[in-house]
């Protein structure tokens, strides 16, 4: 089993593919890794060398990925937070940011919907 960036690659699946299983890489990170590392995209994961899984490792080195992307992307969001911008304080909200509506959708930001609550009056004073 290839382990590149503290990540298991699935076996059974081209390079380029398995690539993709690491946090920061797409379709195109993962392309030009193998295309510095000098493996053919089509080949399947456990049909790699030592030698290949090696130059990928040293490929993937060079990227910012997993943990240390992770750890960026959280600093980023706090940095927001603290300043008080707007972007901020709808993360701080738990709202979208990027000027989508909010009156109906964005259920993904907000989360289940919250149950209506009723007013019980007694019955002599409504």
């Amino acid at each position: 089993m290839a382990r590149i960036a503290g990540v298991n690659i699935p076996m059974n699946k081209h390079v380029w593919v398995g690539l993709t299983h690491i946090y920061g890489i797409g379709r195109t990170q993962a392309q030009k890794a193998c295309e510095t590392a000098g493996v053919k995209l089509n080949t399947l994961v456990k049909n790699l060398t030592d030698a290949e899984v090696a130059a990928l490792r040293s490929a993937i080195g060079k990227l910012t990925v997993e943990g240390d992307l992770r750890r960026e992307v959280s600093m980023n969001i706090k940095r927001l937070m603290d300043l008080g911008c707007y972007r901020g304080i709808r993360h701080r909200r738990g709202l979208p940011l990027r000027g989508q509506r909010t009156r109906t959708n964005a259920r993904t930001r907000k989360g289940p919907r919250k149950a209506a609550v009723k007013m019980n009056t007694p019955a002599g004073k409504a």
